[in-house]
């Protein structure tokens, strides 16, 4: 059976030895087991991801954006596998899963003009002799914990933006259809991508738990249910992490939380 581990510093890797099978919805057939991370697996990410991230925030916006291109090429080249590996874990139907990774796409284009997205103001004479100015840089390591209704859509919502901006990357997706973050993953290395700079992990309500709480982790990105919204965003605002969590539930489909938090605010 097909086993689905982790992916830190541009490889397959997984020091827990706790798995979960994956089921094909259609059948209800296990057709892979993956991994349920431990604490050893959260350092070694966490190590990864502030190692790379160092370098990757000198690297310039421009050759930032060119391996986005690469990457959007190859996410093209690629669309009818990432639609199978979505359809085969969720239960999409192929063209439905398409239109999702479609939509993930969108971001990526979006995110190849971030040499443009991340030019700073200056204002002359604001006051007396004063002037005033913006810059933008990186905020460190983010880590975005996605749904298992849209496997490949919501995390391209994420984790091109922040790598685009100079960030590392850390994704948490569901366990029940992981097999397609491995992939972009996979391809965004493909792509020129330094090691490390995106990587996957896999596991459950410890990982969460884990990403919130670390120090090493300066924003949290989640989509899911209202309950653990609310979670994220309450010990994120403890914690002064940059948070997004955008929450639903039978009462409330809509329902919203969001929080940006800023040092010394």
């Amino acid at each position: 059976m097909r086993i689905i581990q982790n992916y830190i510093d541009g490889k397959s890797t997984a020091v827990s030895k706790n798995f979960l099978n994956v089921k094909d919805p259609s059948t209800g057939e296990n057709i892979a087991k993956v991994v349920i991370s431990n604490e050893d697996d959260f350092n070694n990410v966490v190590f990864s991801s502030k190692k790379s991230q160092q370098d990757w925030s000198s690297t310039t916006p421009l050759k930032r954006s060119r391996i986005l291109s690469k990457y959007k090429n190859l996410i093209e080249n690629n669309i009818n596998e990432l639609a199978e590996l979505v359809s085969k874990e969720h239960g999409k139907t192929l063209a439905d899963a398409k239109g999702s990774v479609t939509r993930g796409l969108e971001v990526v284009e979006f995110a190849c003009g971030i040499p443009h997205l991340l030019k700073g103001e200056f204002s002359q004479n604001v006051g007396t002799n004063i002037d005033s100015w913006s810059v933008r840089q990186p905020l460190g390591i983010c880590a975005g914990i996605t749904p298992f209704n849209f496997p490949a859509m919501v995390p391209m919502w994420m984790y091109p933006i922040a790598i685009a901006c100079g960030n590392s990357f850390i994704l948490k997706p569901s366990e029940k259809d992981p097999s397609c973050s491995i992939r972009l993953a996979e391809l965004f290395t493909e792509a020129g991508l330094p090691n490390g700079v995106f990587n996957v992990i896999q596991g459950d309500k410890l990982i969460v738990d884990k990403l919130i709480q670390s120090p090493e982790i300066s924003s949290i990105s989640f989509v899911g249910s209202t309950n653990v919204a609310k979670h994220i965003y309450e010990t994120s605002a403890k914690k002064w992490k940059k948070s997004s969590s955008f929450g639903w539930s039978k009462k409330s489909p809509c329902c919203y939380a969001r929080c940006k938090l800023r040092s010394g605010c």
